[in-house]
C-alpha cells in the first residue's frame, strides 16, 4: 500500500501526542485525524499555507522506499537510498515563503542535536536559483544541503503525499526509506522532534 491523502489509516504516536499536548498544541493533533489534510491558499503570499496538521503510518501501512535523487546547489549529487538504516527528515521549502523562514532556525537546531543518531536532513526546493537559495542557506546558518527540484521529480516521488504548492510541508522517513509521518505547513517543533524520536526508537 503507497501512502497518500487518501490512504493509510492516519495514528497519531503516543509520544507525539503527549508532545503536542505539553506544548499546547492539541489542535494539531485533531486536524491531523481529519481526512485530506489539505491547505488553505494564503492570499497573495503565492504559496499554499498547511495548518501544520500531521498523519503518521504505522510500520505494516508504509508503502515502498522513497526513490528520491538530485543535485544541490552545490552541484553534489544526493540519493537518499544511501541513508537507507538511518531515519530521514525531508523538508519542501523556498526562500520567499515566510513559514518556510520562520522554521528554518528549528530545522537549524534539530540537524545539530539529531547529528550524531542517525538523522539526515534534505530540503528539497522546487522554485529558487542558486542565488536565491544559497543566500537563505547563509542567512539562517543551514547546515544540511537542499536539491534544486525544478522539474519536481522529488515532489513527484511523493505524489499524493506532499501537495506541489504546499510550502513548507515535512516528511520523516524511516530507516527502510518509507514515509513514516508528513506535517502540513509549518511544523511545531515539538511534534517533529516527536516524530523524529518515534522512528529513531522503532526496530531497524
Amino acid at each position: 500500500m503507497t501512502p497518500g491523502a487518501g490512504s493509510g489509516r492516519r495514528d497519531l504516536t503516543r509520544r507525539a501526542l503527549l508532545r503536542a499536548a505539553g506544548a499546547g498544541a492539541a489542535a494539531l493533533a485533531l486536524a491531523a485525524c481529519s481526512p485530506g489534510g489539505t491547505g488553505t491558499s494564503a492570499a497573495g503570499a503565492g504559496y499554499v499555507a498547511g495548518d501544520g496538521s500531521f498523519a503518521t503510518w504505522k510500520t505494516g501501512e508504509r508503502g515502498a522506499p522513497v526513490a528520491l535523487t538530485g543535485t544541490t546547489y552545490t552541484g553534489e549529487q544526493v540519493d537518499v537510498a544511501a541513508w537507507h538504516g538511518d531515519v530521514v527528515v525531508l523538508n519542501f521549502w523556498y526562500a520567499a515563503c515566510p513559514p518556510c523562514r520562520a522554521e528554518a532556525p528549528e530545522l537549524r537546531a534539530i540537524a545539530e542535536d539529531y547529528a550524531d543518531r542517525g538523522v539526515h536532513l534534505l530540503g528539497v526546493n522546487p522554485r529558487d536559483d542558486v542565488g536565491a537559495a544559497q543566500a537563505f542557506e547563509r542567512t539562517f546558518e543551514i547546515p544540511y544541503p537542499s536539491i534544486h527540484d525544478s522539474d519536481a521529480r522529488a515532489v513527484a516521488s511523493l505524489e499524493g503525499l506532499v501537495p506541489l504548492q504546499a510550502m513548507p510541508s515535512t516528511v520523516v522517513l524511516d530507516r527502510q526509506g518509507r514515509v513514516a509521518a508528513r506535517i502540513l505547513g509549518e511544523f511545531d517543533p515539538e511534534v517533529l522532534r516527536g516524530l523524529v524520536d518515534d522512528t529513531l526508537a522503532e526496530k531497524a
